[in-house]
């Protein structure tokens, strides 16, 4: 991997996005430049100032206004971790309500890779919707990779590092 690696990562409203610096951390270990975009929940559980100076990019959580610069280089591959059930089941029908919805249905089309590592409740990945959502998006190209309940980045460091 070159320094030329830029990974989008967005990040939704689970526990482990209270640990998102760590994964960033290793990440940049590994040669990528992260550029991090949250939904609007993920937005108010994390420090977006300090991970904006962890990542030298602005966190985006909300659209650019048209004619306004990109504030975050092209990515190289585009992981959402961790992956909520709200967002899988939008972003399989193509809901693009959000900044992190619309990277995530744009990255589809973009012929670069393109990571999903969940991290839902029982109760909800129980939900028939669900598995047929992933499917879809396995379907559309995507890689799934559920984080583990005893969450480990190195699962997510590792996986994006086998295939790029």
């Amino acid at each position: 991997m070159t320094r030329q690696s830029v990974l989008a990562l967005v990040v939704c409203a689970a526990p482990p996005v209270l640990r998102i610096g760590e994964l960033i951390e290793l990440l940049q270990e590994g040669g990528w430049t992260v550029c991090l975009t949250a939904t609007p929940t993920a937005a108010t559980w994390v420090d977006r100032e300090a991970l904006a100076r962890q990542t030298g990019y602005p966190v985006r959580a909300e659209w650019r206004m048209p004619g306004d610069p990109e504030p975050h280089p092209s990515a190289t591959a585009v992981a959402v971790v961790p992956a909520t059930f709200n967002v899988i089941n939008k972003w399989a029908q193509g809901i693009n309500d959000t900044l992190a919805l619309g990277i995530l249905n744009e990255a589809l089309g973009a012929g670069i890779p393109v990571y999903a590592f969940p991290n839902v409740k029982a109760q909800l990945a129980a939900h028939p919707s669900y598995d047929r959502h992933l499917r879809l998006l396995r379907d559309g190209g995507v890689i799934v990779s559920p984080l583990p309940a005893e969450f480990n980045w190195r699962v997510v460091v590792d996986r994006l590092r086998a295939s790029v």
